[in-house]
């Protein structure tokens, strides 16, 4: 049988198996090759916001080349449009830079030496994923616009005259039949767009009418990122030719690093930040003549990096890490060229300020006590953690990983695996049933909690090693050392819609603010969102997220629905769960303000319990009406 089986196929093996796939065709069945995993807008590297970073990057390029210092941004609820006032596309080849491949002027490396977009791709993807896409060129008094419907030119105006600065402006709307239920986040927009003005001094960017302007490049993103009271000392900012560097260290636990190519936001670092780490190590050990452990160096650090390098290599089309060896073709060591940088100007800088130098010093040998405190207890609790590890009933782990590493071929299809890594968090044996049951084994993992963990507020870090429960979890995420090899991308907290899963939000959300901030501040924690009713009759079936939605789907039906009220996660089957946690998976990120301070907010919502936080609660108290009509008499 299995023989007839092999003649069979082979013998459907023919010409007309191969098939050629032009470029639109081809970026819209692997979409994921060209902008990174797709996303609904929750995340801040889904797939909407990389199609705003194309676009504004080859504004970003012009801005570098001297031409035009204002660009335009304006997004509303599905429609950007993005206007720079650069030289503009050369008018003959309005259509061909946004929809033939390979096709753009930055393949002369005298043009465009240090610029992001290198591969003539990303245009082209937005145009592609778009359902609507107009490209216009102003250029000395002429202007022409090409309009697209996902990828396909519907209309090419003729070359006219205008009175318009000369620029080039995008006007696109993703198209939801490949970004499904997408909204954008304008914290997000905001992250992306601050990020170019910190890396582009003299460049103001609007965005829906508000200016964004920085003089001081990194300075003013770690001054953004931390709060005043929290610094040891004053943050260092240092720049050279093609880097500059901001150094700061806080009192919060783990390393926070921002780093930068050729004004790409590397989200995963890459080369330069690894050389950034050693010779930072090596610049302090030499500058203080003492062997410290690196580690104990770089606890507590907040720095930002920012390289330009020619013809830059990353691993992937999205650009998220640097590959680069050297800082140009035949040049120096991307190694040895921050090395050089810092072991110079870091040094001068620790020879001019004694007092920040002193300062350091002291944060440096406050955490080697830290950790030699910790050293005994660590040493047992990961031995119990290597044993649990064995049969760990707590985790049920899938089979790619965030800190996979790329291999062979397909390193983009690999990228976009391990981007979609998930981690559900969740409470009892029911619970995490359901979810273990529905997930995808490819990307989505469980770990499951026994009844509340330990409020965690105003203890050190010892309590994460003493925690049974909390070092298994530090274990399964693989955070121990820091992100750099943190095993999921997505930390989705899934608890009951009561008031018990809500308090064991606030538990779990206390221990990654207190000992794992910068998990919460790359953007990799989150909060499921799963029904609150399901209303249906013999033809339909609608799963309800509030009252409201409720309400509408009741007049929808018509009639007398059938209406259940899911109160726990383990009322709802496995079957209906998976809708829930797959494509179109309802997730809210959690998001912190610039001005919010850490300890300060743990102190008012997980210290003693505060008259000011007694009278905040009673103050905020929601009545959801279908819990009134269910608890009230009628008469009331």
């Amino acid at each position: 049988m299995a023989n007839t089986d092999n003649k069979d196929m082979f013998a459907s093996y023919t010409e007309d198996s191969i098939r050629s796939l032009d470029w639109r065709e081809h970026i819209r069945l692997r979409p994921g090759m060209y902008i990174g995993k797709l996303g609904d807008g929750s995340s801040m590297d889904d797939g909407i916001y990389i199609l705003i970073k194309e676009v504004v990057d080859n504004c970003i390029d012009e801005h570098t080349m001297g031409y035009g210092k204002q660009v335009e941004i304006k997004v509303t609820e599905h429609n950007v449009t993005v206007r720079d006032y650069g030289r503009g596309i050369p008018l003959g080849k309005v259509v061909d830079v946004v929809s033939k491949i390979n096709t753009g002027a930055k393949y002369d490396s005298k043009a465009f030496q240090k610029s992001v977009g290198l591969n003539g791709v990303g245009t082209k993807a937005v145009n592609a994923l778009s359902s609507y896409f107009k490209v216009q060129s102003i250029r000395e008094g002429r202007t022409r616009i090409a309009e697209f419907e996902r990828g396909v030119l519907s209309k090419e105006h003729k070359e006219v005259a205008t009175s318009e600065p000369n620029g080039t402006m995008v006007t696109f709307v993703p198209d939801d039949t490949v970004f499904k239920n997408y909204r954008y986040i304008p914290e997000y927009l905001e992250t992306q767009i601050w990020n170019y003005c910190y890396l582009n001094a003299g460049l103001t960017i609007l965005f829906n009418g508000t200016k964004y302007i920085s003089k001081n490049g990194l300075l003013d993103l770690l001054k953004r990122q931390t709060t005043e009271e929290e610094l040891r000392y004053p943050i260092i900012h240092l720049r050279g030719e093609d880097i500059e560097v901001a150094i700061t260290h806080e009192n919060a636990y783990g390393e926070e690093y921002y780093s930068f190519v050729n004004g790409q936001h590397t989200t995963q670092g890459g080369t330069h930040l690894a050389a950034f780490r050693e010779a930072y190590v090596k610049t302090i050990r030499d500058f203080y003549k003492k062997d410290y452990d690196a580690t104990d160096i770089r606890a507590s650090i907040c720095a930002a990096v920012s390289v330009r390098v020619q013809e830059p290599v990353f691993e992937s089309q999205t650009k998220t890490k640097l590959g680069s060896m050297t800082v140009s073709e035949g040049g120096q060591s991307m190694k040895a060229f921050v090395l050089d940088f810092l072991s110079k100007h870091l040094d001068d800088y620790l020879h001019r300020n004694p007092s920040t130098a002193d300062a350091l010093k002291k944060r440096i040998e406050q955490s080697e006590r830290e950790r030699k405190e910790l050293a005994g207890i660590k040493k047992l609790a990961n031995e119990r953690a290597k044993k649990a590890n064995l049969h760990n009933r707590k985790l049920r782990d899938c089979r790619f990983h965030l800190n996979d590493e790329l291999s062979g071929k397909d390193k983009d299809i690999q990228e976009m695996k391990r981007r979609e890594t998930t981690l559900f968090i969740t409470e009892g044996d029911s619970a995490s049933g359901s979810i273990t049951k529905s997930r995808n084994v490819e990307n989505q993992a469980v770990f499951s909690l026994r009844g509340k963990p330990l409020n965690c507020y105003g203890l050190t870090k010892k309590i994460v090693y003493e925690n049974e429960e909390f070092n298994l979890l530090q274990h399964a995420l693989n955070i121990e050392e820091g992100l750099d090899d943190l095993r999921y991308n997505n930390i989705v907290i899934a608890t009951d819609a009561d008031v018990d899963g809500m308090h064991i939000r606030l538990l779990l959300l206390t221990f990654f603010l207190q000992f794992f901030p910068d998990l919460v501040k790359n953007g990799h924690v989150f909060i499921l969102e799963t029904p609150l009713f399901r209303v249906r009759n013999k033809q339909q079936t609608i799963y309800c997220y509030d009252e409201s939605e409720k309400q509408a789907a009741v007049k929808k039906l018509g009639g007398k629905p059938e209406i259940t009220r899911f109160k726990g996660l383990g009322e709802i089957s496995p079957d209906e769960f998976g809708r829930f946690i797959g494509a179109d998976m309802k997730k809210d990120p959690i998001i912190l303000s610039k001005d919010v301070h850490i300890q300060k907010l743990l102190e008012y919502y997980m210290g003693k319990n505060t008259q000011t936080r007694q009278e905040f609660i009673i103050g905020n108290l929601r009545y959801e009406k279908d819990l009134i009509d269910e608890e009230t008499p009628a008469e009331a």
